[in-house]
């Protein structure tokens, strides 16, 4: 931990980390045990737990997690531990099961997490003190976060400004037209850090760069005077009745915008016009842009007037990270009728292979002993410094003497 100490005190302000930040194990522990065993992770839409019973597993690093739509309606998360000997309980990636049964020993628990069954457990045994161990979960419009940490930091802070920036798009009536989980060989932050910025957009992305645009005031993040073209857009938007405005908290861990594609271009597809016929959502018009939307550590997404899409980034390894991608449509809208699911996917099915090969690159560059730290564009990349700054910080403060003498 001083080792990691040590290169945040003499790091390079406006440039690069060393390389040990994108490939030595301990750093990759820490980076797991201070940052995402501590804050809110995204982990699925709630459009993908439909009726009760409904099920998705996702793991974080040491940990695994079912989260299940219980009878009451309520999503709830819990560690997919057994409270009997630690068996996994479900083994699938998602599924249905009226009650959540230990494939070890049957033990049986409720969708609420109480153990409603034990088979010989003797006389003494209380099933009311062997539920399984939740794990924190909030839904906001649509989508569904949860949090590792025995005490959770504040979300309302979150969900109240973002909650409105999501609403027109009605989440709750959407449905996953189609996933995709890649593993890029590079370290997770690595990923995000080519997600902040469009420096690279020109070279490597010319489905994407059809429609969205390069200009680094909607890929950055906004200091000073907000441009005219930004403001007139906001503007439009808002007497539409979309939020729209540019908003970064003050802890740089979230951002919200609603940002115009190229001139003419409605949606990400090859063509440029919106992608499905039935809408999800209540966007009055196709010219809206995109609202980005990123929180850290875990996701970035995009949602537009006919679909939306959301990024979860989950690191794997010092050198791997799990970028699972979802298309959203209005859950009443029909394959081969309302949309063709090549046409609504095939611009970012090819940018994340892109963004991969692009990672990998950077991952294998890094790894060169002659590695060292180059400086970031302030004009292209204030995105990438925006997030690295944000890294660093929280690494020093949480790995503060104080800090960790609180704990």
């Amino acid at each position: 931990m001083n080792n990691i100490q040590s290169l945040l005190a003499h790091r390079n302000p406006g440039h690069a980390l060393e390389q040990a930040f994108y490939t030595d194990p301990g750093i990759f522990q820490t980076d797991l045990e201070t940052i995402h065993y501590r804050d809110w992770l995204f982990a699925i839409p709630a459009c993908e737990l439909v009726k009760s019973g409904d099920y998705v597993t996702y793991n974080v690093g040491a940990y695994r997690v079912i989260i299940v739509r219980g009878a009451d309606n309520q999503i709830r998360a819990f560690h997919n531990t057994c409270r009997h000997r630690g068996s996994v309980i479900c083994k699938a990636a998602k599924g249905n099961a009226p009650k959540l049964v230990c494939p070890y020993h049957q033990w049986t628990y409720e969708l609420d997490g109480s153990l409603l069954w034990a088979r010989d457990m003797g006389p003494d045994f209380d099933p009311k003190q062997h539920g399984l161990k939740t794990v924190h979960c909030r839904e906001l419009a649509g989508l569904v976060y949860i949090c590792l940490a025995d005490d959770a930091p504040d979300f309302d802070t979150f969900a109240n400004i973002v909650r409105p920036y999501l609403e027109p798009h009605d989440l709750g009536n959407a449905k996953v037209a189609f996933e995709s989980s890649i593993i890029e060989n590079g370290n997770w932050k690595l990923v995000w850090e080519n997600n902040r910025e469009c420096y690279h957009c020109g070279g490597n992305h010319p489905a994407l760069c059809r429609t969205f645009p390069d200009d680094p005031t909607v890929t950055g993040i906004e200091e000073g005077v907000t441009p005219a073209h930004l403001v007139t857009h906001f503007q439009r938007c808002e007497a539409s009745g979309l939020p729209a405005r540019f908003y970064m908290h003050d802890d740089g861990q979230f951002r919200v915008a609603r940002m115009p594609l190229k001139e003419g271009a409605e949606s990400y597809t090859m063509d440029g016009k919106t992608a499905v016929r039935k809408w999800l959502g209540r966007v009055p018009m196709a010219d809206a842009g995109s609202m980005l939307k990123f929180h850290y550590p875990t996701t970035w997404n995009h949602f537009l007037p006919d679909h939306s899409i959301v990024f979860r980034v989950t690191p794997v390894s010092p050198t791997e990270t799990e970028v699972t991608t979802k298309w959203l449509v209005n859950k009443d809208a029909v394959e081969g009728i309302d949309y063709d699911l090549k046409r609504l996917t095939e611009v970012w099915v090819a940018t994340n292979d892109e963004d991969r090969q692009v990672v990998e690159d950077n991952q294998q560059g890094i790894n060169s002993p002659a590695y060292v730290p180059g400086p970031y564009s302030p004009i292209q990349e204030a995105g990438v410094l925006q997030f690295v700054e944000w890294y660093t910080s929280t690494l020093s403060k949480r790995l503060s003497p104080e800090a960790v003498a609180a704990e």
